[in-house]
This record gives C-alpha cells, structure tokens and sequence, in this order.
C-alpha cells in the first residue's frame, strides 16, 4: 500500500530563543517491504539543515536557525510504500554489530519483576520466535495502553509496575524482557495507519525488533499485537526511544516552551490500504 504522511512538530517559546539546534531522525530509509516514494523536511524558520547518518545508520538531519526564533515548526511529508514481509527486516542499512543490541540502558535496565516476566515466556523447546511471540503477548496483556499516563524519561521497570503505558513504555519493557532472555532486541520509531475514524493523531509510533535465528532482525509491535504490518512505516532505531527520539535539541534563551504534534497517517489516493486496530 502507499501511505501518505504530514508530521508537524510546533514549538513555542516564551521570549526569542537566541539560537536553536535540532537533531532530526524523521526520514525513512528503503529496505526490503518499504520504498520511500518522495520525503522531504521543511523547517519553519530561515537556517541551515544539513543531512547525515547516525551510528545506528538513520538518516538524521540538523537544522540550526540563523536568527532568533520564538516559534518554530519542523514538518516532514512524502509518500511510502509498503508490502507485507511478515515483520522481517531485510536489507536494512545495519552498523553497529548484533551484539550491541544485548546492551541495556537507563529506559530499559530489567528489574528483578521483569525479569521473572520474562522467564515465564521462555520456549519450552528454547526456539527464539515463538519466545518473542510469547513476549508480546505478554507485554500486551500486562501493561494497557493510555495515551497519557507516563512522561518520556519513564523506565521500563516504572511502567511495568504502573500496568499502564504509550507504545514506548511497551515497546521498552518487551525489549528489557528479551536482552535478559540473551535475545538482542532494539527499539523502533516510526508511524502507523490508525484505526478507521482517526484522522489527526498526536505523536508517532514506536515497536521493538528481537534477532531471529535464521530470520535475522524481526518486528514485534506489543501496542497492537502485531508483528509489523504495511500499516508501519518504520523509520528510526536505537537501543532505546532516546537514540531513535524524532527530534532532540537543545537551545539559547527562551524561556518557557510548548510543543504540540499534528500527524496524519492516511492512504494516499487510490492506494489499497489495511487499517491497524
């Protein structure tokens, strides 16, 4: 299907900010079952926004405002192109060896709840897959969604003990779980097509991805309980939501500040589409 996306991100301040820089991880890359049609990224003030890779191999962004800015709106747009690959990612730009992915951090450090979570979704006959089948199910029924009940630095250890969290607190848990069962596993930013009705959603998307034997790098969205479908445009990775963070900065002056995200997700025109529940 072909996925049209508009994701605006609008920042106000209270006072000019001197100057501004941001890292921007907004811009897929093509890889086996995605195709980015057309991208581009339009900053709402004069600057310079220059283009790279990270360590991980995303795409990233800087743009740095030649003026004082007290209001300032970072919009990525275009078109994709997605197929059903059963979640497999293949042919993906990979840059950092597997092992790295076995590393915890601060967000996803298992505690010793987690940890017995996760012995208890262990394969019987200690196949990976179904173990990370097992796994999402798990983190599905364990921790409900709410659109609101935890901020961006909450742990993995906090949400599974709260029972409640966005797609990135269970997207963290689900990979705590699986670096502790030795399955390296990593952390996944990008958009969803939302239900049918849904027209402006407030933030974009996030999954994890757990090393499959023989399969390689396979994708487990515990949200939806789905593995990735050509609902998912996936877009950035990291050992946890602060490497793969949409947009990160920093700033001189300002004060206090706003942000507020508008994103659409829909099927462009005439493209066949599968809504994700």
């Amino acid at each position: 299907m072909r996925l049209q996306i508009t994701h605006e991100t609008r920042y106000t301040y209270e006072q000019p900010a001197r100057s501004i820089m941001q890292i921007l991880r907004l811009t897929p890359r093509n890889h086996d079952g995605q195709h980015v049609v057309r991208w581009r990224i339009e900053p709402g003030a004069e600057g310079k926004l220059t283009s790279g890779s990270d360590h991980f191999g995303n795409i990233v962004h800087v743009f740095s405002a030649d003026e004082s800015v007290q209001d300032l709106a970072i919009v990525a747009v275009g078109e994709v192109e997605t197929s059903d690959v059963a979640g497999i990612v293949r042919q993906a730009v990979e840059r950092v060896p597997d092992g790295c992915y076995l590393r915890s951090t601060i967000s996803t450090e298992a505690d010793e709840a987690i940890r017995a979570f996760a012995e208890k979704q262990r394969d019987g006959a200690g196949r990976t897959l179904p173990t990370l089948h097992n796994l999402m199910e798990a983190v599905h029924g364990a921790i409900r969604f709410d659109r609101d009940p935890t901020s961006t630095s909450t742990t993995a250890a906090e949400a599974f003990a709260l029972g409640l969290g966005v797609c990135q607190d269970l997207s963290h848990v689900f990979i705590a779980a699986a670096r502790h069962l030795g399955i390296p596993a990593r952390y996944v930013s990008g958009y969803v097509l939302p239900p049918e009705g849904v027209v402006m959603q407030q933030a974009g998307h996030a999954w994890a991805e757990g090393l499959v034997p023989d399969l390689g790098w396979v994708g487990f969205d515990p949200t939806h309980l789905t593995c990735p479908t050509p609902s998912h445009v996936r877009v950035a990775i990291g050992l946890d939501s602060s490497e793969a963070a949409p947009i990160r900065g920093s700033r001189r002056g300002g004060g206090g500040e706003t942000m507020a995200v508008r994103l659409t997700v829909e099927p462009a025109p005439g493209g066949q589409y599968q809504r994700q529940e």
